[in-house]
C-alpha cells in the first residue's frame, strides 16, 4: 500500500515561486530539503521488496540507473520531471492567445440593485496558482529499506525530490468562456460522488462565463447512439443532484471507437471534456487526448478518477472510496450480529476489491469486528494446518464466533476460471464469497462441530449511495480543480489530491496498472494487528 496516503505525512511541503512567470510551465523548483545523513545498507538488502513495492512507479528504472555514476540522482530527478510534465495546448498551438481568467472570488455590486449583476472589483485577487508550482509527491525520508513500507530509489536509500504539478485556477487562461461548449461524461459503474461532481463542474463552469454545458449521457456510448441525445446542463438543473446517488447522466462500460467519439466532439463543437471514470475509462481520455492532438484540435480532456476500489496509482484516494468502506461497515456489523447472536455463528462478508483489497482492510480496520481480512495481494490456504478453516476452528472454540471479510477478487486460485470478460475487458471473476461459505459448511460439518455460517454480499450497495461528507468535500474540490485544469489549457491529465494538497498528473503515469495494497505496508500491519490472524500459508 503507498505509505503516503494512511500512514501519517511527516512532512508535507509545498513551495510557491517564480510568482512573475505566469505562464511557465517547465521548471522545477529550485528549492532543495537537504539529504539527511544516512546509515550505509548493503546493496543486497535493496532487493528485499515485495511484489506492490517492485510495480510501484517510484521505483520505476532502479534497476536500469547506474548509482555508481555521481550524478544519477539529478538525472532520475530531469528524467520523472519529464514524465510528470503537463501536456498543454501550446505543445501544438506555441502561439495560442491568453485572456485574463474570467475565474474571480473577489467580487463587488452595485450600491443598489439585486444582486443580479456581479462583476469584478478593482482589487487584485490573490487566489490564482502560478503554473510553476509544485507539491512533493514522497515525505518520508526512509533511512533503511528494510523500514515497514519503505519506498526507495537506491541502496542507501536517498533522499529524492519528486515534485508533482499543483492545481487550481490560474491568472491566464486558453479559452474564452464564451466559445466554450463544455461536455461531461459519467463511465463504467456507479460510484458515491458521480453527482457531486457533476455539479460542482457545471457550476465551476458557469463561474467562468460557460453558457454552454452539456452532458453526454451513458457513458462514451453516447456519443454514438443516435437514440441518446445530450443533456443540457445548468446550475439549476444540477443544484440538487448531489443529494443522491447514482449518475445523472447515467454509466455504461465500452463505447465506440476513438475516431467515431472525436468525430462526435467536432459535429457537436465539444471543445472541453470531462471525464469521470476509472482505468479504462481515462485509457479512452487519453486516447482521445491524443487524436485531438494528432487533429490539431483546440481541444481540452480532463479526468477526474473514479473507483470505489481506490486503486489510482500516486493518489491519496479516490472519491467515493471512504463512502464505499462507511457503508461496508454496515454490512459488517449484520454479520457481526448474526455471528454473535448464533451458537457457533460465522459470519461471512464479501466486499468489492477486483485486484486491490483497500476497501475490504479498510473497513475492517474501522469497523473492529473482523477475525479474518482476506485480500487479493495477500495469498492464503483455505485448508490445512495454517489455513482459513483451521483458523476458523480455533476461533469458534475460543471466541464462539467469528466475522469473515473478504474482497471479491481474494483466493481466484481457488474458484473456477472462466476466461470471461465483461464490458471494459475485465476478466469476470469467480466468486469467493459463495466459495468460502461452502467450504466453511462442509468443514465444520466433516469435523462434527456445528457452525451456522451465514454469507452477506453488500456489492452494490456501498456503491449505489450517496457520498458522505468526507467524499462530498473531496468530489467539489475535484470538480473545481478539472475545469481549473482545462481553462489553463491542460489537456491530457487528471486531478487527485496527494499529501492532502491538489493535483494534475499527466493522465498515463495513473493508468499503467491498478494501484494494489503492499503487504509490507503499515496500514496492512495494522490490519493484522486489529484482526489477530495469522499467516495463512
Amino acid at each position: 500500500m503507498d505509505a503516503l496516503s494512511h500512514s501519517g505525512a511527516i512532512m508535507k511541503v509545498k513551495l510557491l515561486h517564480d510568482p512573475n512567470n505566469k505562464r511557465s510551465r517547465g521548471p522545477r523548483p529550485t528549492t532543495r530539503i537537504p539529504i539527511r545523513p544516512r546509515r550505509r545498507i548493503p546493496p543486497a538488502k535493496f532487493a528485499v521488496k515485495s511484489d506492490a513495492q517492485k510495480q510501484d512507479h517510484r521505483y520505476y528504472h532502479h534497476q536500469e540507473i547506474d548509482f555508481s555514476d555521481p550524478n544519477w540522482k539529478p538525472k532520475f530527478q530531469r528524467d520523472f520531471e519529464n514524465r510528470f510534465r503537463l501536456p498543454h495546448l501550446t505543445d501544438i498551438f506555441p502561439d495560442a492567445p491568453t485572456i485574463p481568467s474570467t475565474f474571480c472570488l473577489k467580487m463587488r455590486t452595485p450600491v443598489t440593485g439585486d444582486f443580479a449583476d456581479w462583476y469584478p472589483s478593482d482589487e487584485k485577487w490573490h487566489g490564482y496558482i502560478n503554473n510553476s508550482d509544485r507539491v512533493l509527491l514522497k515525505v518520508i525520508h526512509y533511512s533503511s529499506p528494510t523500514s515497514a513500507g519503505a519506498e526507495c530509489i537506491d541502496p542507501d536509500c536517498t533522499w529524492v525530490e519528486q515534485w508533482v504539478h499543483r492545481a487550481g485556477p490560474r491568472e491566464e487562461i486558453y479559452f474564452k468562456p464564451e466559445e466554450v461548449k463544455a461536455a461531461i461524461v459519467t463511465c463504467g459503474g456507479l460510484c458515491p460522488g458521480l453527482n457531486d461532481v457533476i455539479r460542482q463542474v457545471v457550476i465551476t463552469l458557469e463561474i467562468y462565463g460557460v453558457k454552454k454545458i452539456v452532458g453526454i449521457p451513458f457513458g462514451y456510448r453516447g456519443f454514438s447512439d443516435n437514440e441518446l441525445t445530450e443533456m443540457p446542463l445548468s446550475r439549476k438543473v444540477v443544484q440538487n443532484v448531489h443529494l443522491s446517488g447514482g449518475s445523472l447522466l447515467g454509466v455504461s462500460r465500452g463505447g465506440p471507437g476513438i475516431s467515431e467519439i472525436v468525430d462526435s466532439m467536432e459535429e457537436r463543437g465539444i471543445n472541453m471534456l470531462f471525464v469521470l471514470g476509472g482505468n479504462g475509462t481515462h485509457a479512452g481520455a487519453n486516447a482521445i487526448h491524443n487524436e485531438c492532438r494528432k487533429r490539431r484540435l483546440k481541444v481540452a480532456v480532463v479526468g477526474v478518477p473514479k473507483t470505489i476500489d481506490n486503486d489510482i496509482l500516486l493518489m491519496d484516494k479516490t472519491f467515493g472510496f471512504d463512502t464505499a468502506v462507511e457503508e461496508a461497515q454496515r454490512a459488517i456489523n449484520s454479520a457481526y450480529i448474526e455471528a454473535h447472536s448464533a451458537y457457533h455463528g460465522i459470519g461471512i462478508v464479501k466486499l468489492m476489491g477486483r485486484s486491490s483489497g483497500f476497501i475490504a482492510m479498510h473497513a475492517s480496520l474501522a469497523s473492529g469486528q473482523i477475525d479474518i481480512c482476506l485480500i487479493p495481494e495477500v495469498p492464503f490456504h483455505l485448508h490445512g494446518p495454517h489455513g482459513v478453516l483451521r483458523h476458523l476452528k480455533y476461533l469458534i472454540e475460543t471466541k464462539g464466533s467469528a466475522v469473515v471479510c473478504v474482497a471479491e477478487g481474494a483466493g481466484q486460485n481457488f474458484v473456477e476460471q472462466t476466461n470471461a470478460r465483461d464490458a471494459s475487458g475485465n476478466t469476470v471473476l469467480g466468486d469467493i464469497g459463495v466459495h468460502l461459505q461452502q467450504e466453511t459448511k462442509k468443514y465444520f460439518k466433516e469435523i462434527g462441530v456445528p457452525a451456522d455460517v451465514k454469507y452477506i454480499d453488500p456489492t452494490y450497495m456501498i456503491r449505489a449511495c450517496r457520498a458522505n461528507a468526507s467524499d462530498g468535500i473531496l468530489c467539489t474540490v475535484l470538480g473545481q480543480n478539472a475545469v481549473h485544469g482545462a481553462f489553463a489549457g491542460y489537456s491530457g491529465i487528471t486531478v487527485g489530491i496527494c499529501n492532502t494538497h491538489y493535483i494534475y498528473f499527466p493522465i498515463p503515469e495513473v493508468i499503467s496498472y491498478p494501484r494494489a495494497v503492499d503487504p509490507n505496508s503499515r496500514m496492512w500491519h495494522r490490519c493484522l494487528t486489529s484482526t489477530g490472524q495469522p499467516d495463512f500459508v
